[in-house]
């Protein structure tokens, strides 16, 4: 099954991604991907879509999904290198996946998020990428 980047949600102040699952008179209603547990959160919860996210690069930027499947291409089926490797480990590795990214803006911090988000998706979701792109085409 298809993961669809528009409704994987990060929420500021919680650890994990959370599909969504509905809108809410008083917020949005979501489920954590790794435990299943659905909760609510207010309008006043910064969420933000994994599909809103892109990454800073010398020439500009990269959408996170194309940056998953630049990460899928050199791990293979090895998950990410883990949130608490070294720092050195990390920015190595997006040496690797991503050669143009930029110094001064992608700091370590969102390194970190991003190997963390890779690794969730590929333990309780799936790499696979819907396009909706290529669907609106169609």
């Amino acid at each position: 099954m298809k993961t669809d980047l528009s409704k994987i949600l990060t929420i500021s102040g919680q650890s994990g991604l959370f599909n969504y699952i509905s809108q809410a008179r008083t917020g949005v209603i979501v489920e954590s991907l790794a435990d299943k547990k659905r909760s609510c959160f207010g309008l006043n919860s910064k969420v933000t879509t994994l599909e809103d996210i892109s990454i800073y690069t010398e020439d500009g930027e990269v959408k996170l999904k194309d940056v998953f499947m630049k990460m899928k291409e050199v791990l293979g089926e090895e998950k990410a290198p883990a949130a608490k490797s070294s720092d050195q480990e990390l920015k190595s590795f997006f040496e690797k996946a991503l050669p143009d990214y930029d110094k001064d803006r992608f700091h370590l911090s969102h390194m970190k998020k991003v190997v963390t988000w890779y690794n969730i998706l590929k333990e309780y979701a799936s790499l696979d990428f819907e396009n909706p792109d290529k669907e609106d085409k169609e």
